[in-house]
């Protein structure tokens, strides 16, 4: 059937963060993007403004069954936007599973390197190509055990399956078109796609909140505190993350200034983890122990069982103990721990 270019602006325009006129021009995989994006996080969704009649020309082509193919031997050009996207997506799905998979054993040999190397290769599938699925995943867990235990691995090991996939591309065979088959067993897909993606995630933010917004926190942190050494870009990249934030606040009526996400945080990061109220039983405090009481009980405590004032064979064990439970409620009471 031929796909109307009008139908597929409708569908942009009432669906399109969720993909809805990619499933109508039978770009599933482009489709799957957006749903767990939202639209490309909302920049791919606004960029297509103007790449739908491509997107219906090439649907259209593809329901000619006298099209010509490209022969197998030339791979697709190289575009900045599909590997930007491929490194970003790939970052994206690492850090989905940092949030919600990373109690599970070799995470971080195993897990990590595949979740990122899954989302790098959706992206590599978009449109009329593809990638070498395997040696994109290989090239994730070669990398992964170089930078074992980092908040932000999913940084190298996206670049490396980005620069695989861009390596190995190629175009896709005619077997594999989305149109071709029926609705109902590509949106059955589909489904199952963004529910083993969602699953994870959703059972961490309802479980165990705090914990997941500390983890985001720490990692924005993290990240902004690459580029010290460029005011200006950490302020750019600051505004971009926290454009989630914004939006909410418009939407809610809310304004938004300089400190009011940090608030917010404050506000939901309240009470203590299980890891924290840990933290105040070595020190001997109290649930709303300030930070001066924190820092007096430590350093007391620090005093007593320092390894040179203290024979004992557990002095030093219990030193370390008190010094890790000093750092967990600093950090918690850290004023400047969300920039």
């Amino acid at each position: 059937m031929v796909k109307s270019v009008i139908v597929a602006y409708v569908l942009w325009a009432v669906g399109g963060p969720l993909g809805l006129h990619h499933l109508y021009l039978g770009r599933d995989s482009h489709a799957l993007l957006w749903m767990l994006t939202l639209g490309g996080f909302g920049i791919g969704w606004v960029r297509e403004v103007t790449r739908i009649p491509a997107y219906v020309g090439e649907a259209n082509q593809d329901a000619d069954k006298d099209r010509k193919r490209h022969p197998a031997s030339i791979p697709p050009p190289a575009g900045p936007v599909r590997f930007v996207g491929q490194v970003c997506v790939g970052i994206y799905f690492g850090t989905v599973a940092l949030i919600g998979l990373n109690s599970l054993s070799f995470f971080y040999l195993i897990v990590l390197p595949l979740c990122v190397g899954a989302g790098v290769h959706l992206v590599s599938t978009v449109g009329q190509q593809t990638s070498d699925l395997q040696k994109t995943l290989t090239a994730c867990l070669i990398t992964s055990p170089i930078f074992y235990g980092s908040n932000l691995s999913p940084l190298p090991i996206s670049l490396a399956a980005s620069f695989t996939a861009a390596q190995n591309r190629k175009f896709k065979p005619p077997q594999t078109s989305g149109k071709a088959q029926k609705l109902g067993p590509r949106l059955y897909r589909l489904g199952l796609a963004w529910l083993a993606f969602s699953a994870p995630l959703g059972y961490c933010i309802f479980h165990n909140t705090t914990a997941t917004l500390y983890y985001l926190s720490d990692c924005i942190a993290a990240l902004l505190d690459i580029f010290w050494f460029l005011p200006w870009l950490r302020s750019v990249l600051e505004y971009i993350l926290l454009m989630p934030y914004r939006i909410l606040c418009v939407l809610t009526g809310g304004g938004y200034y300089e400190e009011a996400w940090k608030k917010v945080l404050e506000v939901l990061l309240k009470e203590y983890t299980e890891r924290e109220k840990e933290a105040l039983q070595v020190l001997s405090l109290k649930s709303e122990a300030s930070l001066e009481e924190i820092t007096r009980s430590y350093r007391e405590l620090a005093k007593t069982w320092h390894p040179d004032q203290n024979p004992s064979k557990d002095a030093e064990a219990m030193f370390v103990k008190i010094h890790e439970a000093y750092e967990i409620l600093q950090r918690w009471h850290r004023p400047n721990r969300f920039k």
